[in-house]
């Protein structure tokens, strides 16, 4: 019977076939080479099955749709390191979405752990967010609950994730900066908490490549360009070290560890630095066998010992994650050293397993290693507690939710201590009233000061690591407005937030009380369009500001309000000669913008040309100009904004409205001129300010509309804010002032 299908098959079919049994047999082998238990059959079931469910089905890549699920099995297996369960629920993971098949089906057929991980995925598809805005935050949250509740969920995600980033090229402009934007600012964070560190290197690099070719592709020959002489500091600088390995009897390996080039890029963009100024793209990693594994520890300072007899040690530059690993399991000890010819090297001391923790992430070794054995991780069980504590009182706004998750899940952590010496792990940038509400929401809400190393210190004070902290209270304290910009937590705002709710409920039954017995008094209705017409007369957004303002007695109902009710309205005066003043906008201009931005095809690269740019506006956040790599958002009212790609407020739009995001691409003919804002730097000397003025005025006939020095203790340092046509205007501007005697540094800031 098969030889006969087998002959009915096209040259075509044939082929996909092949390519369909090459991927699944890579895929067996990789799990037989592995330490799981042998569940051949259930794994080879789920193929089948899958594969007869998606069939006739092709990705947008031309390919036969099963050959997704497999690599995304693949990822997941040969990867992260996980068992059949999770091979299973990969390879079925677009059934139940994408086909008749229900969860029911599923498991009957392999059972309910797989059917519980296919629903958790199917809750999720589509990315963390479909393509509604109202929907994006709930679905967010989804995913944060299944994946507390199983953690292989959010583990085959990211390899679903991983797998479609490989193969993002057959997509369209726009679709690519939102599911990049998206894996930028939630998957790569989430991959590198969960300690995969391997897969969230490679997630922020093809994010990079996506958004910035050129910028990648420029690092990238750099790269290779500077690989002879990373090669021969590697040669020069390991010898000693492998002779002294050698003398302590350790079976080691020495790999030489190369920045990302996501990594490189995000460092000059935050340093205001060139390639050529980043000191540590090389890092030497050195990942050794304990001769006893209880020792492993002790073991890493022994080898830190004998380095520093070797090569000078950083005095600032001990990084110790062994005695307290990183909040994703990463445990190791970086020095940095100096080497003989003068260049500071950092060194990552660890042993294998550390290394495969580092590498693979402690996820994976969770609970699921075998399908049956319980691993006790009390990191990984804290980190889930802390998404259910984010998700009791979340903030209602998308943006302020993800907002809440970046802050606290995806943040760099400190060690503070209570007074008693109790260690406490906070997110960075952690203030005296956050650590309140860590401990109790009632210290926290009657919190009035605190002593940091028995020092007193206000409520918005930054906490360091390993400060000793101390709070202090008052009955009589209560929870204030402000309080919102001293908390950096997710906990810390949300009961804030939530005390603040109650309060502000009362005063607006308080308010709502006040206003009632005003409008009787003055036989006037208390209705909704009254109310609507005092909102108006206040200017403000809702009923329930102006209830609030009323019960916080900010506003004192009076005659005027009686007057407006009444249809009395005192004369406008000089208002009414100006339209904007009078509540009227360029009605004319808005229209022909919103006429232009309903007539863009989304899925085409929008040339921004001297007509365009006319229908749109540029960004406040990011100043874009001709030659930044750009995108444009359209907001809920038809308005099409620019935006840098890697403009922060930018990458919280992919991430929560990616399908109003459009491509969008610079075609102006040095024709328009944009303002910019040049950053100058340098050692003060007589006639600085006129040698500057010099260039950009003689030399390079720019207009200059501000300029803005200050000197201080010898050093000057200023803004210079120029027209110009494009970001190649400013590189011009940026290399001549370079080259005045004394200036240190020139960068344009956004």
């Amino acid at each position: 019977m098969e030889d006969t299908n087998t002959k009915t098959l096209t040259p075509q079919e044939q082929k996909d076939e092949e390519m369909i049994n090459a991927a699944f047999q890579k895929l067996l082998d990789t799990y037989l080479a592995s330490n799981h238990r042998r569940k051949v059959d259930v794994i080879t079931k789920a193929f089948h099955f899958a594969k007869q469910a998606h069939k006739g089905v092709r990705r947008l890549s031309g390919e036969p749709y099963i050959l997704h699920p497999i690599a995304v099995a693949q990822i997941a297996c040969g990867e992260i390191g996980l068992g059949s369960t999770s091979i299973c629920a990969a390879l079925l993971h677009d059934v139940e979405e994408d086909t008749d098949y229900t969860n029911e089906d599923i498991s009957n057929l392999f059972g309910p752990k797989v059917a519980n991980i296919v629903e958790g995925l199917t809750k999720i598809a589509g990315g963390i967010f479909g393509d509604r805005a109202s929907l994006q935050a709930e679905t967010f949250k989804k995913l944060l609950l299944t994946m507390s509740d199983d953690i292989r969920v959010i583990l085959i995600k990211i390899s679903d994730r991983l797998h479609n980033m490989r193969t993002l090229s057959s997509m369209a402009p726009n679709k690519q900066y939102k599911i990049a934007g998206e894996t930028l600012y939630i998957y790569a964070p989430l991959a590198d908490r969960l300690g995969l560190n391997k897969i969230k290197t490679e997630l922020e690099d093809l994010s990079f490549k996506y958004e910035h070719p050129e910028e990648y592709k420029a690092i990238e020959e750099k790269l290779a360009k500077t690989q002879r002489e990373r090669d021969a500091i590697f040669d020069d600088f390991t010898p000693p070290i492998r002779a002294e390995l050698d003398r302590m009897g350790l079976k080691y390996t020495i790999k030489a560890r190369v920045k990302s080039p996501y990594s490189i890029w995000n460092k000059m963009q935050k340093k205001h630095v060139t390639f050529e100024e980043i000191y540590d793209i090389l890092a030497i990693r050195i990942v050794f066998t304990p001769l006893k594994r209880e020792e492993e520890i002790n073991e890493c300072f022994n080898i830190y010992v004998a380095l520093s007899q070797i090569y000078k040690p950083h005095p600032d530059r001990l990084r110790d994650w062994l005695s307290h690993p990183k909040a994703n399991g990463y445990q190791a000890l970086h020095v940095t050293l100096m080497s003989h010819h003068g260049e500071w090297i950092e060194v990552q001391i660890r042993s294998d397993r550390m290394d495969d923790i580092a590498e693979q992430g402690f996820a994976a070794h969770w609970k699921y290693k075998d399908g049956s054995a319980e691993y006790d991780d009390n990191e990984l069980n804290r980190w889930l507690n802390s998404i259910k504590e984010i998700l009791d009182d979340p903030q209602p706004d998308t943006l302020d939710f993800l907002d809440a998750i970046k802050l606290n899940l995806f943040a760099s952590e400190i060690l503070v201590f209570t007074p008693k010496g109790e260690i406490k792990t906070m997110p960075a940038n952690s203030t005296a009233l956050d650590f309140a509400f860590s401990i109790h929401s009632f210290l926290g809400s009657h919190c009035i000061g605190a002593k940091v190393n028995h020092k007193l210190v206000p409520l918005n004070h930054r906490l360091k690591s390993g400060d000793q902290v101390e709070i202090l209270t008052s009955r009589s304290q209560h929870v204030q407005r402000e309080w919102i910009g001293y908390a950096n937590t997710a906990k810390a705002k949300g009961k804030i937030m939530a005390i603040l709710r109650r309060v502000d409920r009362e005063l607006q039954h308080d308010g709502e009380q006040t206003l009632k017995a005003f409008l009787e008094g003055k036989d006037l209705e208390y209705s909704p369009a009254n109310i609507e017409k005092l909102v108006h007369l206040h200017g403000l957004a809702s009923r329930e500001e102006l209830l609030l303002a009323i019960g916080e007695k900010k506003i004192v109902p009076d005659d005027s309000d009686v007057n407006c009710l009444r249809g009395r309205h005192p004369s406008q005066g000089w208002r009414r000669y100006i339209p904007f003043m009078n509540g009227r906008s360029t009605l004319h201009t808005n229209n022909l913008a919103q006429a232009f931005v309903k007539g863009i095809d989304r899925k085409k690269t929008l040339m921004l040309n001297e007509e365009n740019l006319t229908k749109c506006q540029l960004a406040q956040c990011c100043h874009p100009i001709p030659g930044d790599d750009t995108l444009g958002y359209i907001d809920a009212k038809n308005v099409l904004t620019i935006h840098k790609r890697n403009c922060e407020v930018a990458n919280k739009l992919k991430s929560s409205y990616g399908n109003r995001i459009i491509a969008t691409q610079w075609d102006t003919h040095r024709v328009l001129y944009f303002t910019t804002t040049i950053y100058i730097k340098g050692i003060d000397t007589q006639g600085m300010l006129c040698s500057i003025a010099d260039v950009i005025h003689t030399q390079l006939s720019i207009e200059v509309k501000q300029i803005n020095l200050e000197t201080n203790d010898g050093i000057f340092e200023g803004r210079i804010v120029v027209c110009v046509h494009d970001t190649d205007d400013v590189r011009n501007i940026c290399n001549s002032l370079k080259h005045i005697e004394n200036v240190i540094k020139v960068i344009r800031v956004d």
